[in-house]
């Protein structure tokens, strides 16, 4: 890599004069702003960067070179699946007759209605229940209009009392944001030792000021909640309606369906589950399905198939939560991994996520903490290294989970997540998804086992990873304490 060009910024390159574009005379000159507009005048010239286009060029070549994701290397991020995304979705959704206005008549957009249908309908016989909208933009997005539904629902009935939700104390960071967001009330639930949720500690939970209870299945830990049949039973009894958050869908693909297990409301993620970009916040897809009886809360606008495909609005909707029909290209994507796949192949999908992550847990046993033992599904939690390799979590030395994510950068491996769920002190959580090859898996494995013997003969070195990378270990303290948002020139 040039170093000329990278670790500097743009304004660093800059040298007055420089030209990398001379546009034509304008031919507006002497206009100015009425006074009545005046306040949106600048007050000083803006600061922007001069330089040539080759250094434009290879600047910003340089630093994309250096970002980290599914095509330059492993990235086992827990929770996110970090799937590959096929190119072949990349051209299909750039066909040109895809390539049309948000606002273009129905009758002028068939297909693409079609598609939009066609999609919803699948992910509604993979879900078991009865129709998706597509509308929502993210899985947050999806958690809120999921949310709403339940007290769109609620609230047609008169029964405006219940404005809680009951939220696993394992459950992803979002789904507590989401229900504040929606205005309910967060109730906690704790999780036993195995890392389920506890239904008696459910129990005196339950009662009229219920509105839903949120699940992740499999859950945080990647392990699969057993009792949802019964919790289901018990929320429904005492009138409150179930959601399933689909963050964790991966590994349940072909093998089980949330709307069979008695969830009344679901979101999917289409950028984790079904191969579309994902990260960088976006444009991300997060459908949202209910079961026989909730179609007429989803949020408007809804694709009907009456002769013609048509956009209909219904009264009884929750309102609109984004314009149009959600992310479109995102949508043609996944809608070409569902045609790829087939209902024949989608089984495999799941199967192998588990496989692999169980292929991981059981290789790095030997040098890290499992503190559930058993099988997991499409990710497993370690907590940091067992003790024998440095990870005595009493002694102020000891190598953290933070000190083996940043060493594992010096070997070209994106770190996984990494204190989170907080059910355990030195959280590493770990998720290969499907698309990894067991060669892949294996050289993550001996970088795993390498950076533990380092741990144990030369702590020190590890714990000032990473050593290889352009730029050294950061003060996080100081980052967020001491943001710098804006460059001043010296």
């Amino acid at each position: 890599m040039n170093r000329t060009y990278y670790g500097k910024l743009i304004f660093e390159l800059s040298k007055p004069g420089r030209v990398g574009y001379s546009l034509p005379k304008c031919e507006f000159e002497g206009y100015s702003l009425n006074d009545d507009k005046a306040f949106a005048k600048r007050e000083s010239n803006t600061l922007l960067p001069e330089c040539d286009e080759l250094t434009v060029v290879r600047h910003y070549t340089n630093m994309s070179n250096n970002n980290f994701g599914v095509d330059t290397g492993f990235y086992p991020l827990g929770s996110c699946t970090m799937k590959y995304n096929p190119k072949l979705n990349e051209e299909l959704c750039q066909l040109p007759g895809f390539n049309i206005h948000p606002m273009t008549p129905a009758k002028y957009a068939q297909g693409s209605l079609k598609l939009y249908d066609e999609v919803q309908k699948t992910l509604a016989e993979i879900a078991g229940l009865s129709r998706f909208t597509l509308n929502p933009y993210a899985g947050a997005h999806g958690e809120l209009t999921g949310l709403m539904v339940i007290r769109s629902y609620h609230i047609s009935r008169g029964d405006t009392a219940r404005t809680k939700i009951i939220v696993p104390d394992s459950a992803h960071g979002t789904n507590p944001a989401s229900a504040a967001v929606c205005g309910l009330q967060i109730v906690e639930v704790k999780s036993l030792a195995d890392g389920t949720v506890d239904v008696e500690a459910l129990k005196p939970l339950l009662g009229p000021d219920i509105a839903g209870m949120m699940m992740t299945n499999p859950n945080t830990l990647g392990l699969f909640e057993t009792k949802i049949p019964e919790i289901a039973r018990l929320v429904h009894e005492c009138g409150g309606l179930m959601y399933y958050d689909g963050a964790n869908l991966n590994p349940m693909l072909g093998v089980c369906r949330p709307g069979d297990m008695g969830f009344d409301v679901m979101h999917i993620n289409l950028h984790k589950t079904f191969s579309t970009p994902h990260g960088g916040g976006g444009p991300g897809s997060g459908p949202v399905g209910v079961r026989k009886g909730l179609e007429q809360f989803l949020p408007n606008p809804m694709v009907r198939q009456i002769d013609n495909y048509k956009l209909a609005c219904e009264d009884s909707s929750l309102g609109y939560i984004s314009y149009f029909l959600g992310n479109f290209g995102i949508i043609i994507r996944a809608y070409a991994y569902l045609l790829s796949l087939g209902k024949e192949n989608i089984p495999m999908a799941g199967k192998l996520s588990v496989l692999n992550a169980n292929y991981i847990k059981e290789s790095l046993r030997s040098h890290y903490k499992l503190p559930i033992d058993t099988v997991c599904k499409h990710e497993f939690v370690f907590d940091g290294l067992r003790e024998e390799y440095g990870g005595d979590h009493h002694d102020a030395e000891h190598v953290t989970t933070l000190d083996v994510a940043k060493r594992l950068l010096d070997y070209g491996f994106h770190a996984p997540t990494i204190y989170f769920p907080l059910l355990f002190h030195e959280a590493l959580m770990i998720e290969p998804t499907e698309t990894e090859s067991k060669e892949t898996l294996d050289d993550f494995i001996a970088v795993m086992k390498k950076i533990a013997e380092e741990a144990k003969a030369d702590p020190q070195m590890v714990k000032s990873a990473p050593h290889s990378t352009p730029v050294r270990r950061m003060d996080d303290v100081k980052a967020v304490k001491e943001p710098k948002f804006t460059f001043k020139a010296l």
